[in-house]
């Protein structure tokens, strides 16, 4: 269960993905929606927020990802361990970012995480990567005050773009006076993190609040 083979990389910029996702009921699925809530934005098979979910239960968990069968693999899962706070989510969040938050309790909206981005390493390829000048502006205007987001990437150029992104929003300030973070400020790595440090490779990270 939970391993279906879908394509590595998905152009978010092909016609399949520029529609607007329809957002669930989030009252058909969270037993408390005033819990303090955390959004991971590509989540893929969503293994770091279905650890998360069930060591802490007090907190609701959103996981977004553009593969659709890895979406339906997670949820199935959640299913099966009968988790009421955590959900995942199939959509595009260059298109949907506002909708999600619009369907979300917001005020609740606590932690946000990108983590290990697909690094669309060819340069005319960069307008599909995630974090977009839209993505950021809609963040920094539609989260609440207390907003912690985390980013890390194995990938210099991809940490470094998503720092400056974020940086040259006047809403965004990093917590910490060093470049990158030393430490993951979560208690569960993702997969991608796990392989990273198993090959003694850096990962750069860093980490933001709201004005």
């Amino acid at each position: 269960m939970g391993r279906s083979r879908v394509r590595q990389h998905v152009n978010p910029l092909t016609d399949k993905y520029q529609q607007v996702f329809q957002m669930p009921d989030w009252s058909d699925l969270f037993a408390d929606l005033t819990a303090p809530l955390h959004l991971d934005i590509g989540c893929a098979r969503g293994r770091f927020i279905l650890e998360m979910a069930q060591r802490f239960p007090e907190r609701n968990f959103v996981g977004v990802e553009i593969r659709e069968p890895l979406v339906d693999d997670a949820n199935e899962i959640r299913d099966q361990l009968g988790l009421n706070n955590l959900h995942y989510v199939f959509a595009n969040i260059n298109t949907s970012l506002q909708v999600l938050l619009d369907s979300l309790p917001t005020e609740t909206l606590t932690w946000i995480t990108i983590q290990f981005p697909d690094p669309w390493f060819k340069k005319k390829h960069h307008k599909r990567r995630v974090v977009q000048p839209d993505l950021v502006d809609i963040l920094a205007k539609h989260t609440p005050q207390k907003l912690v987001l985390f980013c890390q990437s194995d990938v210099e150029e991809v940490a470094l773009e998503m720092r400056e992104k974020f940086l040259e929003h006047e809403k965004f300030i990093l917590t910490h006076d060093s470049f990158w973070l030393k430490e993951n400020i979560f208690p569960v790595p993702t997969e991608r993190e796990v392989a990273t440090a198993n090959k003694g490779e850096p990962v750069y990270r860093f980490l933001l609040h709201k004005k």
